[in-house]
């Protein structure tokens, strides 16, 4: 019976330093990606394409899902390249997306983050919506491989 106790107590051991080693990796990884949403968004601020850069695969893919006058869903297909340009471009007011409350989930090497936005140029709103980035766990760290943005002027989020 004793040994039977001793072993209960070391299996339930064990799993407890799994689950703490576990929970200690996801809120790693966390904090890796909100460090690169941060990284993105403040090159943007910046006008710095090569901080951008740093946060993309080479090969991610960019899409916005918005709406026609009509009131049809449009999806439109954007480039990396693009947007890198588009963050380099000198202008006189700032490209400002200021996000809210950001929600991770991480599986593995696959983790999606659920970022609701406002984007300001300069003072001026332009839009508001959601980005939503996967990201890869790579060699050189959490990579974003994709991101779909929503594009609106109403009906924002209102906890920004």
């Amino acid at each position: 019976m004793k040994n039977r106790f001793i072993k209960f107590t070391a299996g339930i051991f064990i799993m407890s330093l799994l689950l703490s080693y576990t929970v200690n990796a996801q809120k790693n990884d966390r904090e890796m990606i909100l460090s690169q949403i941060e990284t993105l968004f403040d090159g943007m601020r910046a006008g710095d394409s090569s901080a951008v850069s740093k946060v993309f695969s080479s090969d991610a893919t960019m899409q916005s899902i918005s709406k026609d006058r009509e009131g049809n869903t449009r999806i439109s297909q954007g480039s990396l390249s693009g947007f890198k340009n588009a963050v380099a471009t000198p202008r006189n007011d700032i490209l400002d997306e200021r996000v809210g409350k950001i929600q991770i989930n991480i599986d593995d090497n696959l983790a999606t983050a659920w970022v609701p936005y406002s984007f300001y140029v300069g003072d001026n709103f332009s839009h508001c919506g959601v980005n939503s980035f996967q990201f890869a766990k790579t060699s050189e760290g959490w990579m974003a491989i994709s991101i779909v943005d929503t594009r609106r002027r109403t009906e924002c989020i209102e906890e920004l």
